[in-house]
């Protein structure tokens, strides 16, 4: 058995032939729903996640084994009772999404900085 190398691993997203100050390529977006009609279009201190895109940067969580069969328990409940098919990190996305516009608009008042100074 091989394993691979830390080449392999720790490899760039970007194209490595492509001059560093050039202008990054277009790329189309897929989302699992469309984007929202200009008239709806966020307001300010309103953030949205990202959504159904491809994503170039990673962040690895940790997690009990009873908070991951909460999220998956959750995603089944979104796909059997509200027909929403998505993936635990679009669920995860989304609720960090509602935590950091909590966060933005009330502050020192949000939910995060009140959990956090319970701990």
């Amino acid at each position: 058995m091989s394993l691979p190398t830390a080449d392999d691993l720790f490899r760039p997203t970007a194209d490595p032939d492509e001059p560093v100050d050039a202008p990054a390529p277009k790329r189309a977006s897929v989302r699992a729903v469309p984007d929202a009609p200009a008239e709806q279009a966020e307001t300010p201190g309103e953030k949205r996640p990202s959504g159904r895109i491809r994503h170039d940067e990673k962040m690895t969580v940790y997690v009990t084994s009873e908070e991951l069969m909460e999220i998956e328990q959750v995603r089944l409940h979104l796909r059997g009772k509200h027909a929403l098919a998505v993936d635990r990190g679009r669920l995860v996305r989304e609720a960090l999404g509602l935590v950091l516009a909590d966060f933005e608009a009330h502050g020192e008042d949000s939910a995060l900085v009140r959990r956090l100074r319970e701990q």
